[in-house]
């Protein structure tokens, strides 16, 4: 990311402990942000999707029941992350809202990029080429390819709200389009 970013993302972690919640880690948003999509993005592979209510608001349920049920095997067996397969994960955009009631939510953006075994073709839909790394030597090859997802996790932290985080955006670039 670059230092601008880097640096905004700072001050709006700082304005959540200042004025939501003291608490607020964003290490341990990482963790939670972590084993959250690996279950989720696990349910989805697995077109277990009545199961991520609690997890996943209302609209970005419905999308994805309409983007699994056309998916081919495949692609769905890519969006599986173990949480041992995510190498890498970053925050993307960070965002406070107030609405007219007055309403507050913060927003984080999520990116992460794993590891996944699923047959895939080296080209996948819009020409865009699929990483792969080969572990192993001539006899014993695995090709894995190293994937990349973007979910969205909100909470609403006007008084007498529920603690919890949800997500509301989920995108699998190139598999859940």
């Amino acid at each position: 990311t670059s230092p601008l970013m880097w640096l905004r993302t700072r001050f709006y972690y700082l304005l959540i402990r200042l004025y939501f919640d003291q608490d607020f880690s964003i290490e341990e948003f990482t963790r939670g942000a972590k084993q959250a999509f690996s279950l989720v993005s696990k349910l989805l592979s697995q077109r277990k999707l009545d199961l991520l209510e609690e997890l996943v608001s209302e609209e970005a349920l419905k999308v994805l029941k309409e983007k699994i049920s056309l998916l081919p095997d495949n692609h769905r067996d890519a969006l599986a992350a173990d949480i041992d397969a995510i190498m890498y994960t970053t925050e993307g955009d960070v965002r406070i809202y107030y609405d007219d009631d007055g309403i507050k939510f913060v927003s984080i953006l999520m990116r992460f990029w794993y590891l996944n075994g699923a047959n895939l073709p080296d080209e996948v839909p819009g020409e865009t080429k699929v990483f792969q790394i080969m572990f192993g030597d001539e006899s014993t090859k695995e090709k894995k390819h190293l994937l990349t997802a973007n979910y969205e996790f909100q909470r609403e932290f006007t008084e007498g709200a529920k603690p919890d985080w949800t997500i509301t955006r989920i995108e699998h670039p190139r598999l859940l389009e």
